[in-house]
């Protein structure tokens, strides 16, 4: 409390007597002890008032312990299972959890990590893969300000994300390892990995790339063979060492019937091996009997045409080609899509071509378009002709209807450049992007869409779409999230189907590892997304002939029902819109049995060990977890810290002040009433 404070508290104090004696002790008509009981209470009433005025502030301190964190991470994985570990790693969280000492040390806190990271300890285990990369990187960041040693109960082995030895090494706290599992090495032949196509075109052959892994002493031969069915389409023998304990083999096989084809790659086992299950592999391709042409127009070179090209051919059903106006006009009615960048007047016998043929076209525009010929050269949109440039950026439209989009953000993509003016559409016509300028959302069209008489078209109004497809990568470590956008709207613009009322989307064949989607979107008959349907679907298994029945759940503007929890096996499946019973779309998929948890049969102790000691902790079996906890419990590094907390409380916010004012009134009032001065 400062001295200027103090002096108005006494000042309120002299200031509440002079009223009081005023009041109640000069040329009274009470008797002595009556004016000293008033002028007290009036006193009281004054001096709290006066002193809620000056509102003086307190501090006080407290003092609290901090202990340690001591957050635990538990691989709830199929593996653990695998390994036959399960009882004893909950066995082991159990005495975490019973040790007095150690919890009297340390805050404990549990997570555990398969598929991904969870602010639990509810122990299954049977997630279908492990990311460890990812739950270090949670940990990391929930107790990055913090002291917090990390205890990893884990058997090593990833099968999603980045090498967590790499991900460790900005680790701020220890980690203690614990290795679950069994650290003998046993002789194991395996598929270690296995590369093809998911799509291959009739008569032609797909390459396919197996790598296979040896381990033991021994020189050993073994046969490994591709089958369909039961027929084998592909044989050959191996050798390996303990030196040369690594094969890769590339061969061809051919596409000889279109549709789904399911193929088994073994190498056959030897009569020492634990393992057998990571011996052989599924995998499937469709054969399809054409595939969709694209065909790229341009008199420019610029990075736009490199990353079109790359993202539409990431899906092998397409093919790309680049020419020239001149080179072009003679091959147009060979292609499903035609894709015009940045016309200009030597575009006018294309446009010409395009209008007798009825193509489907994408146009992009930028600093170089012609917008003097492409106003006058076709009727679906017109822009203001302008010398200057300027930056825009792409705003999501969550509603857009003609097909199912996924969420991606972007506003924090890198700008690109169009020539300043509105971009005018004058036929019916569906948003993709909006543009937004100095982060100004306008309705202005970025990417938009039109489907008139059947032929679908779109405009995008925008040059840089190389920096988008690059940002896409540094942000994801991939080109997949921009490629699937990007495909989206090339498959929509490919296709001559006409547009329905209910359209489906999902693939012909899954992994039970990875997820199983399926979506739908559904139009009224003025074909706006219906966002209150009821959707189901009906989906039955063709080898039991197991019927299940699902409701489909809104996502944006489609919907969506995941599948993750059916068996391996083949599936039609019918979504049907209630209320509607015309409305019906059928399918069918076959989930390809692969559980990468089963391919291990080691404790990964090296890497453990080395991302222990990279932290300056250390590795533990969990045979020997009591000497973790022991470790932990007499490590002086780890101490309890007394922490001081200054907290400064205006005398505003005291209550019993406020109370104190209404009880010294009320009994004021009482007294007087009761000796009939009121």
């Amino acid at each position: 409390m400062t001295t200027q404070t103090i002096l108005y508290i006494l000042i309120a104090i002299i200031i509440s007597i002079v009223l009081a004696v005023f009041m109640y002790g000069y040329k009274t008509k009470f008797s002595k002890n009556i004016a000293w009981i008033y002028g007290s209470l009036r006193f009281v009433t004054l001096f709290s008032v006066l002193l809620l005025l000056i509102n003086p502030k307190f501090k006080t301190e407290t003092y609290a312990i901090t202990k340690p964190k001591l957050p635990v991470l538990i691989d709830n994985s199929e593996s653990v299972s695998e390994l036959n570990q399960a009882i004893n790693v909950s066995d082991f969280v159990a005495s975490l959890k019973a040790n007095e000492d150690l919890n009297k040390k340390f805050d404990l806190s549990f997570y555990t990590f398969g598929n991904e990271f969870k602010i639990n300890d509810s122990l299954t285990f049977n997630e279908k893969n492990s990311n460890i990369s990812e739950a270090l990187s949670f940990i990391n960041q929930l107790f990055k300000d913090e002291v917090a040693p990390t205890v990893l109960i884990t058997d090593g082995n990833q099968t999603l994300g980045n090498d967590y030895e790499f991900s460790s090494i900005n680790f701020k706290n220890r980690i203690y390892s614990v290795v679950i599992g069994d650290s003998t090495k046993y002789i194991d032949l395996k598929i270690a990995q296995l590369n093809s196509n998911s799509y291959a075109f009739l008569k032609n052959n797909f390459p396919v790339e197996v790598i296979v892994v040896y381990q033991g002493a021994k020189n050993i031969r073994a046969q490994f063979e591709v089958k369909k069915a039961t027929t084998t389409v592909y044989k050959k023998n191996i050798s390996f060492t303990e030196n040369e304990n690594t094969k890769i083999l590339d061969f061809t096989l051919p596409a000889s019937n279109v549709g789904f084809q399911k193929y088994t790659a073994q190498i056959n086992p030897i009569f020492e091996e634990k393992n057998k299950i990571n011996n052989s592999k599924q995998f499937a391709v469709e054969v399809i009997d054409q595939s969709t042409n694209i065909l790229i127009i341009s008199d420019i070179v610029h990075p736009d045409i490199g990353a079109i090209k790359r993202s539409a051919e990431s899906n092998k059903q397409r093919k790309v080609t680049v020419k020239k106006p001149s080179e072009a006009l003679s091959l147009i009615g060979d292609y499903q899509l035609i894709i015009l960048y940045q016309p200009n007047q030597n575009f006018a016998k294309i446009y010409s071509e395009l209008n007798k043929l009825n193509k489907n076209t994408l146009v992009f525009t930028g600093e170089q378009t012609d917008w003097y010929f492409l106003n006058s050269i076709q009727d679906n949109y017109i822009k203001e002709v302008t010398n200057q440039s300027e930056n825009v950026v792409g705003i999501l439209n969550q509603n857009y209807g003609a097909f199912a989009i996924d969420e991606l953000d972007f506003s924090d993509y890198r700008p690109l450049i169009t020539l300043f003016g509105t971009l005018e559409i004058l036929v019916p016509h569906d948003i993709i992007l909006r543009q937004s300028i100095d982060e100004f959302e306008t309705e202005t069209p970025l990417l938009a869409t039109t489907e008139i008489n059947g032929t679908r078209n779109a405009i995008f109004d925008g040059e840089g779409i190389w920096k988008w497809r690059a940002q896409s990568f540094i942000e994801s470590k991939n080109y997949k999230e921009f490629d699937d956008f990007f495909g989206k709207v090339i498959q929509y613009l490919a296709s001559n189907k006409r547009r329905s009322r209910l359209e489906i989307s999902y693939e012909n064949f899954y992994y039970n590892n990875n997820a199983i989607r399926i979506s739908a979107q559904y139009f009224d008959k003025n074909f706006v997304f219906n966002l209150n349907a009821n959707l189901s679907i009906l989906v039955t298994n063709m080898d039991t002939k197991q019927n299940s029945e699902y409701p489909l759940l809104l996502k944006r503007n489609y919907y969506e029902i995941d599948l993750s929890n059916l068996e391996a096996g083949e599936y039609v499946f019918k979504v049907s819109v209630n209320g509607e019973s015309v409305l019906t779309k059928n399918g069918a998929f076959t989930i390809l049995d692969f559980n990468i948890e089963q391919q291990f049969l080691n404790a990964d102790v090296a890497k453990l060990s080395r991302i222990a000691r990279n932290t300056e902790g250390k590795n533990y079996y969990i045979s020997d977890a009591s000497s973790l906890m022991d470790s932990l419990i007499k490590d002086d590094t780890f101490k309890q810290v007394e922490k001081s907390e200054e907290k400064i409380e205006p005398l505003i916010e005291w209550i019993y002040l406020l109370v104190l004012i209404i009880l010294s009134l009320s009994t004021e009032w009482f007294l007087r009433k009761y000796n009939g001065l009121l």
